[in-house]
C-alpha cells in the first residue's frame, strides 16, 4: 500500500473501476441502454431487483430525480437492504431455492417487462433463479455482477450456474471478490468495499442512455424532477398519472 492516506487510495481505486467501467462497458451499456429504451417503447414496464447490499444500487433507480418514472422495485421480503433481523437471515435467504420463483408469481412482472438484477457475486440461488424463471416469462433479464466471481468462487446453485448465465445482458462491474479494495498491514482484514458507488454509476450510465434513446425516437423520455425544486411535485404528479398502469410503487 502506498504512503498516500486511505481516502485518497480509496478513492484512486473506485475512480479507477469506474474508468475500467466506462471504457470496457461501454458496448454493454449502449445495449442496456436500448433494450430498457425498446420495452419502454414498445409499453413493456422496467423492474429492478437485488439483494442485500447489491439492493442499494437497484433502489437508487426507483422513484429516484433524474431517473425514469418507469423503474420498479421488485421486492423479497428479508433481503431488500439491511433492515431484517438478524442481519445475516437476509444473507441465508438468498441461498433458499424456490424463493425466486414464488416472488415472480405475485409480482406483476410479465412478458414484454424488462428486469434488472444485482447481484454482486451472481453466486446465489436467488439471483441466479430469479433470472432463469424471468426469462421463461418472457422477460428480458439485465444481469449486473462481478463476473470474476465465476471463475473464483463456487455457485450456490443446484445448477452450477452464476447469474451471468441466465441473462439477456450482463454488466460487469469489475470489483474483484471480496469487494474490498484496501489492506494495511497492521488491519487484519481487507477493507472498504466499492460495489455500491460502481454499480450506482453503471446503472446511471445505463439509464442515462436509455432516457437519450428515447430522445432521439422522438419519445418523450418519463423522467422524475427532484420534488424540492418548484413545480417538482407537479411534474412528477403528470408523470405518475399519464403512466399509471407501468408504475407500482405509486399505489
Amino acid at each position: 500500500m502506498s504512503d498516500r492516506a486511505p481516502a485518497g487510495q480509496f478513492l484512486d481505486a473506485a475512480i479507477d473501476l469506474l474508468r475500467r467501467v466506462r471504457d470496457e462497458e461501454a458496448d454493454s451499456v449502449t445495449a442496456a441502454g436500448t433494450l430498457l429504451a425498446d420495452t419502454v417503447e414498445s409499453g413493456g414496464r422496467l423492474f429492478a431487483f437485488g439483494a442485500g447490499h447489491s439492493s442499494l444500487a437497484a433502489q437508487d433507480l426507483v422513484y429516484r430525480a433524474g431517473g425514469l418514472a418507469l423503474m420498479n422495485l421488485l421486492a423479497v421480503p428479508g433481503v431488500v437492504g439491511v433492515d431484517v433481523r438478524p442481519a445475516p437471515l437476509g444473507s441465508a435467504l438468498e441461498r433458499v431455492d424456490g424463493l425466486a420463483s414464488a416472488v415472480l408469481d405475485s409480482s406483476p412482472l410479465r412478458a414484454g417487462d424488462a428486469l434488472l438484477i444485482v447481484s454482486l457475486s451472481g453466486r446465489n440461488a436467488l439471483p441466479v433463479e430469479m433470472a432463469m424463471h424471468a426469462r421463461a416469462r418472457g422477460v428480458r433479464v439485465i444481469g449486473v455482477t462481478s463476473v470474476a466471481y465465476a471463475s473464483e468462487t463456487e455457485s450456490r446453485h443446484s445448477s452450477g450456474t452464476y447469474l451471468k448465465d441466465h441473462c439477456d445482458l450482463v454488466l460487469d462491474s469489475k470489483i474483484a471478490v471480496g469487494d474490498a479494495e484496501l489492506t494495511l498491514d497492521n488491519v487484519p482484514a481487507p477493507f472498504a468495499p466499492a460495489s455500491t458507488v460502481v454499480t450506482s454509476a453503471l446503472l446511471q450510465a445505463v439509464m442515462a442512455t436509455t432516457a437519450a434513446t428515447l430522445a432521439d425516437r422522438g419519445l418523450e423520455p418519463p423522467l422524475l424532477r427532484s420534488g424540492n425544486v418548484d413545480g417538482g411535485h407537479d411534474w412528477n404528479g403528470r408523470v405518475m398519472e399519464r403512466y399509471r398502469d407501468r408504475i407500482f410503487y405509486r399505489h
